[in-house]
Formats: C-alpha cells, sequence, structure tokens
C-alpha cells in the first residue's frame, strides 16, 4: 500500500461531523442582512428619489445633465423628452432620464458663505 493509499483510506476525524449548521446559517443570514442594509437599501432609495424628480419636473427649472450640460427647460413634452435652453434662443430636445438629481440639486442650492 502507497501513502496515497493510506492517506485517502484514513478515517475523518471526528471532532467536527456531529456539529449543528445552525451557526452557518445564521452567518450567512448575517452577511446577507448587511449587504442588503449598506449596498442594496441605499441604491432603490436613490433610484426611487431620481424617478420622483424626473417625474416632477416643470418648465424654467435650472437643470444639469449627466453629460453636464447646464440649462433651463423650456418645454416639458409627453414622449419622455424635455426642450432644453442652453443659452438665449439655444435649444436642445433631450431624455428627462438624461437629467442628473444630484447635480441639479447642487446647481439649485443656496450658496453659504464659508465660515472660518
Amino acid at each position: 500500500m502507497n501513502l496515497m493509499n493510506a492517506i485517502l483510506l484514513m478515517a475523518p476525524p471526528s471532532g467536527g461531523a456531529d456539529q449543528s449548521p445552525l451557526p452557518t446559517f445564521l452567518m450567512m443570514g448575517a452577511i446577507i442582512l448587511v449587504f442588503w442594509l449598506f449596498m442594496i437599501r441605499p441604491q432603490a432609495k436613490k433610484a426611487k428619489d431620481q424617478k420622483k424628480y424626473i417625474d416632477n419636473l416643470q418648465k424654467g427649472e435650472k437643470v444639469v445633465t449627466i453629460a453636464g450640460i447646464h440649462g433651463t427647460i423650456n418645454k416639458v413634452n409627453e414622449d419622455g423628452t424635455i426642450n432644453l435652453e442652453v443659452s438665449p434662443g439655444s435649444y436642445i430636445k433631450i431624455e428627462k432620464s438624461s437629467i442628473s438629481l444630484e447635480w441639479s440639486q447642487k446647481l439649485n442650492a443656496p450658496a453659504t458663505a464659508d465660515k472660518k
């Protein structure tokens, strides 16, 4: 009998063979819960806020697109697009979904003085 056969025929140690799988399942559940709390839930909330913002766009609002184009909404169309005035008398037609909630909020936020 060679060494490999002797290793394969050895009985497994009996120290951990009869333990309950409950701690493993609890740890997996905790990992899934933490993943959901810190990854999935915030992204879903941000997507919901973005959709709500896009659905409530109105004429005259200053916005920034995801491409960085600044402008004022001139017309909200029924086909999911808007006419954006980028300079006086210059309009572009873009998709509503290309409006950035985060950048538009920063653009419309009141300027605050630095406190020193």
